[in-house]
């Protein structure tokens, strides 16, 4: 068995809307039924026992790659990841499959992966395998690369309502919602919280003058010099003391409860280590934390520090053991518990009670193995937040207010929270940006509460998404056009449009990216753009099957048409019907109050209509196209021409855009822009635009150059009609054609060269329509032959043109800009010549460098 072309499908895909590895896998013939393997499944099972639980049913013949899969799958559930969705399908090669196993953290799934290709071999060479290594090895990288508690649940939160969400990090730094309508948190922090909230909040001192300033009662307290200067410190506040770093978080170097110097000397060199320190007062009672969210209280908890029960037998070593079992107990803030520690700091505390960790406590002896109540330290949580008075309450958001944060953890010293803190000596001792959750998620007792709720709430009011409008376009012609045409109606409507396509990625009409951008990458670093009020993504196969789609839903998807010239042969999409379900893809990831815009004179985009969760507005030149009359007597969106305008009509609403008000259709005479003018109308519609905004928007775009560079643009040479188009494929020929035939010519000369990775036939088709509508036809290679060796593209192109009506004279031209040279020195006023550019860029600056040199010998002359 060999493993090929593995990747990550990072978004919606050709098989599911989970992320998933996909990766191509050869079996040799015995290796098409394990039967066939001696002794394999017996020695799987042995090996790794976990497999049965995944395991198919017991009738089905089964490969070696159907096993991978299981196996692939299995691993990672088995690590305590919450992954589903597996496949194996058979490709046209024999013994060639595609096997597809969801992940949740791709270094996760693809470490599953190799873990079940190393289990297979070992299964089938009869060596050993450790399973449980292996799971452990998966479940520790899942640990280290998941979401932590506090990050995930604002995260699940936001999913429970629809907002998407993309990891900008391996951390915790996380973006919500798109384009301008995004926020942006750093585990519990949000975006609007001012490095000065924060800075405040890590000066202790500052803090407590603040607070005090604000009527919030805190604990007297001052910083300190060194040793001597803080047992002054203690003694002029009065013991016992609190001694901890002026800067800091988490419970680190803090030290409570001290009553002597020899304490003191232990507390200060622990506060030390985090930089400089303070002696405050300490103030009895409980440890409490209150979470504040804006402008309330949502959650609030006793701590309380760790503690083991002696029981006569053990030590305390031994009693710590045993309370870290726990499995909620765990390393880091990954775990509901922290594990306990038996640091300097808890042997200090037990030489104070006079323990050691290898003493024996008495039954029911209550060992305290620290002063401070952080979990992060080991300590337990009890939610208390239905016991909070409302003095209290107010108390805490005054301090974090006055603070500035607008997620603040308020620590509280008091004997009791159902009393204002003024009555009972209580105070505010703390107050903390980027406050743990997990305490509120998963308190040790009581009940949970909502805080990643109530903190996406506060980043998003009722009904918002953080959704920007987003237009997904795809097919085999016209996506560019379609997608530029959309862009500028939006733009004409006042939006900043950021729109990606095979030209490159824009945002409000300035480039970010160039090339060929018509893919996920491109679409994801559109919607982070903060300038982004409205998205449209070209959408092209190559980057649905290389990595799924950069978004996880659409407002609006276009598809324009499907044609079986559209690299067929190319990753296992051999047929027109396989093309048909790719492309689908972005139909399927509609938004379920969103529109699919399909060409109802295309069958192969109309079975699309069944995988749409949305609603469908259809086009077609012809009104009485039987799948657009249906669906407009069904009372749905429908667009048409008629009486020589685009007609938009939903049940007996009409609205009419006249075809002579745009010049990207000549009036409607290049028909197949009309048919690129009606579908980005109805995307427009469908997003809910004004209707005299998409008039001045259709009036304004022509297919020029600057506007849509390689679609159509018409120029003039010496009085000869010039025509630059990209088109590639033989229905693009078809549609080119008859744009051609419909403008005035005495000769029609053409360009053309062709894809090397395109099929036999289908460059062969190409130049059979060309030569049945061109006088003279100049072949000339690409510059990039895809596979292809030398020549075989033109020879391919010449059988095409044998037994051509109409073509009298062919030519072959070494290399593009010699072609286009060639065809221009043989034209006269009135020819037509129509060049089928390559290089798009490269070769408009190069009929443009030849326009204007005939234009200066005009004048010269």
């Amino acid at each position: 068995m060999e493993l090929q072309r593995i990747r990550a499908l990072r978004g919606p895909n050709l098989w599911t809307r989970e992320t998933a590895i996909e990766v191509i896998v050869h079996c040799t013939p015995q290796e098409l039924d394990i039967d066939g393997l001696t002794g394999f499944e017996s020695r799987l099972r042995a090996l790794y026992p976990g497999i049965g639980e995944r395991w198919p049913l017991e009738t089905e013949k089964l490969n070696l790659a159907q096993v991978l899969q299981v196996a692939a799958l299995s691993l990672q559930t088995q690590a305590g990841c919450a992954v589903s969705f597996s496949r194996t399908a058979p490709t046209v090669e024999p013994g060639v499959f595609q096997v597809v196993v969801e992940y949740s953290q791709e270094k996760v799934g693809r470490l599953a992966l190799a873990q079940a290709q190393a289990l297979l071999e070992a299964a089938v060479a009869g060596r050993p395998y450790d399973a449980a290594a292996a799971v452990a090895e998966l479940r520790e990288l899942d640990e280290d690369l998941r979401l932590g508690p506090s990050t995930g649940a604002i995260v699940a939160a936001a999913l429970a309502r629809g907002i998407p969400y993309r990891r900008l990090t391996d951390g915790s730094l996380v973006q919500f919602g798109w384009g301008a309508r995004q926020r942006r948190i750093q585990a519990a922090e949000i975006d609007s919280t001012s490095a000065v909230a924060e800075a405040i909040a890590q000066d202790k001192e500052l803090t407590k003058t603040l607070l005090q300033a604000a009527g919030v009662p805190v604990p007297s307290g001052r910083p300190v010099a060194d040793v001597e200067d803080a047992w002054a410190a203690a003694q002029r506040i009065g013991l016992p003391v609190v001694v901890k770093p002026q800067h800091g978080n988490q419970g680190k170097g803090v030290t409570v409860n001290v009553v002597a110097r020899d304490q003191l000397e232990a507390a200060y060199q622990a506060a030390a280590e985090y930089g400089a320190v303070m002696v405050e007062k300490y103030l009895s009672g409980g440890d409490y934390r209150l979470l504040v969210v804006g402008n309330r209280l949502v959650a609030a908890a006793r701590r309380d520090p760790p503690i083991v029960i002696g029981d006569g037998q053990a030590t305390v070593r031994e009693l710590v053991a045993r309370v870290n079992a726990d499995p909620r107990r765990g390393e880091g803030h990954a775990s509901p518990l922290t594990k306990i520690r038996l640091d300097d700091i808890a042997i200090e505390r037990l030489r104070v009670q006079g323990l050691t960790p290898e003493a024996v406590p008495a039954v029911g002896q209550s060992v305290l193995l620290r002063n401070n109540a952080n979990l992060s330290t080991g300590g337990i949580a009890t939610d208390v937040t239905d016991d909070v008075h409302r003095e209290v309450a107010a108390r805490a958001v005054a301090a974090a207010q006055m603070v500035g944060l607008h997620i603040c953890g308020v620590d509280v010293v008091c004997e009791s929270v159902m009393r204002p803190l003024e009555d009972q000596g209580g105070g505010v001792v703390e107050v903390n940006a980027a406050p743990g959750l997990r305490m509120h998620l998963l308190p040790s007792y009581g009940r949970a509460r909502a805080v990643g709720e109530a903190i996406i709430d506060h980043l998003f009011a009722h009904g918002e998404d953080g959704r920007v409008p987003t237009v997904a376009v795809t097919g085999t012609n016209g996506k560019t056009t379609v997608t530029r045409l959309i862009a500028h109606l939006l733009a004409t409507s006042g939006l900043r449009v950021g729109m990606t396509n095979t030209d490159g990625a824009f945002v409000a009409g300035r480039p970010i990216d160039d090339g060929d951008c018509s893919g996920p990458r491109s679409a994801r670093r559109v919607l982070a753009h903060p300038d982004v009020d409205a998205a449209v993504f070209e959408t092209a196969r190559g980057g649905i099957l290389r990595e799924g789609l950069g978004f996880d839903r659409c407002a609006v998807a276009v598809v324009t048409n499907i044609g079986a010239g559209d690299h067929l042969g190319l990753n296992y999409i051999r047929t027109v019907e396989d093309l048909t379900v790719l492309k689908r893809v972005i139909v399927r990831n509609l938004a379920p109050e969103g529109f699919a815009v399909l060409n109802a004179a295309d069958p192969h985009v109309v079975a699309m209509s069944v995988a749409c969760p949305g609603a469908i507005c259809y086009f077609a030149a012809d009104r009485h196209h039987p799948v657009l009359a249906a669906h407009r007597a069904r009372g749905g969106r429908v667009v048409y021409v008629e009486g020589g305008a685009i007609v938009a009509a939903e049940g007996s609403w009409r609205e009419r855009l006249a075809l002579a008000q745009a010049p990207i259709t000549r009036g409607g005479v290049i028909g197949f822009q009309v048919e690129n003018a009606m579908a980005a109308v109805a995307a427009a519609w469908c997003l809910g635009l004004d209707w005299d905004a998409m008039r001045r928007g259709l009036e304004s775009f022509d297919s020029d150059v600057q506007t849509t560079p390689g679609r159509f643009n018409l120029m003039d040479y010496r009085g000869a009609t010039l025509i630059a188009d990209y088109g590639h494929n033989a229905d693009a020929m078809r549609a080119l054609v008859g744009a051609v035939q419909a403008l005035p010519a005495r000769r029609r000369t053409v360009v053309i060269s062709g894809a090397g990775d395109r099929r036999d036939q289908d460059l062969r088709e190409q130049t059979v329509i060309l030569g049945a509508a061109f006088d003279e036809v100049i072949l000339y290679q690409d510059a990039a032959q895809r596979g292809r060796a030398d020549g075989e593209v033109m020879a391919l192109l010449r059988e095409g043109l044998q037994g051509a009506t109409r073509t009298s004279q062919v030519r072959e031209v070494h290399g593009e800009f010699a072609a286009i040279d060639a065809a221009l020195q043989g034209l006269q006023s009135g020819d037509l010549c129509l060049v089928l550019v390559d290089q798009v860029q490269e070769a408009l600056a190069h009929l443009a460098a030849r326009i204007e040199e005939a234009r200066s010998q005009a004048q010269t002359a």
